[in-house]
């Protein structure tokens, strides 16, 4: 699968290797150092955060083919997870609408991401332990559905913490993937974030987050692997 990588400093993290234990093949495209972008789906696509918003055309170039290679690989049946930003150029991609500095203000720390009823069959999600523990790290957010997603989990804060559009294409507003080193970088980067506290709720929490983060990598492992979508 490839997993594009906007910035050096929102890898891939503790997804890799979660990835690779569950036998998927991992190909990290970084676009920022001039590697290509790939022109169509590949068997599955991850999409990562970065801090550039959705719209950041101009500060990152190859943002409108990351929304072209979203649109198809949805359309296309490929399996995708966008994480953060990946989630809200898949939701932008498909023809919903993201808001840049959401009202509600920064969302950060290990957030509680509940389930709806919707989730209960969803392939990647269902059935699936709430609250989820989501490491959180954003301003921006989802404002707008694409026509047609499938809403599947929320926050106190914000709506629109998971989704999916067509049978196979997933959001998530939070970060699955991220260990408690690249948290506390992004924590102490941010003016407005309690770095202290947000480092500590991982520190605390982080036992929960791993095993729910392994769990939704092996499960989206299993869907690529058996996925009936076209191979390059």
């Amino acid at each position: 699968m490839d997993v594009v990588e906007h910035e050096p400093g929102c890898p891939l993290d503790r997804l890799g290797g979660w990835l690779t234990a569950a036998g998927a093949d991992v190909r990290v495209v970084r676009p920022y150092a001039g590697d290509p972008l790939p022109t169509v789906p590949g068997a599955g696509l991850i999409v990562l955060g970065g801090q550039m918003n959705a719209y950041d055309d101009g500060v990152a170039p190859w943002l409108p083919a990351v929304r072209s290679l979203l649109a198809a690989a949805a359309d296309g049946g490929t399996p995708t997870l966008g994480i953060c930003l990946g989630a809200q150029l898949l939701a932008v991609a498909c023809g919903g609408r993201v808001e840049v500095g959401a009202a509600p203000g920064r969302e950060s720390g290990v957030v509680d991401v509940l389930w709806r009823p919707e989730s209960g069959d969803d392939p990647l999600v269902g059935g699936m332990a709430g609250p989820f523990p989501g490491p959180s790290m954003h301003a921006d957010a989802v404002a707008e559905l694409p026509p047609g997603a499938v809403w599947l989990a929320s926050s106190a804060m914000y709506p629109h913490q998971v989704f999916r559009v067509g049978a196979v294409a997933w959001g998530v507003q939070f970060h699955p993937e991220v260990s408690q080193p690249t948290f506390a970088g992004w924590a102490h980067e941010l003016p407005d974030v309690d770095a202290g506290t947000v480092v500590r709720e991982l520190a605390d929490r982080d036992s929960e987050v791993v095993a729910a983060g392994r769990e939704l990598a092996g499960r989206f492992a299993r869907i690529v692997a058996t996925s009936p979508a076209v191979r390059r």
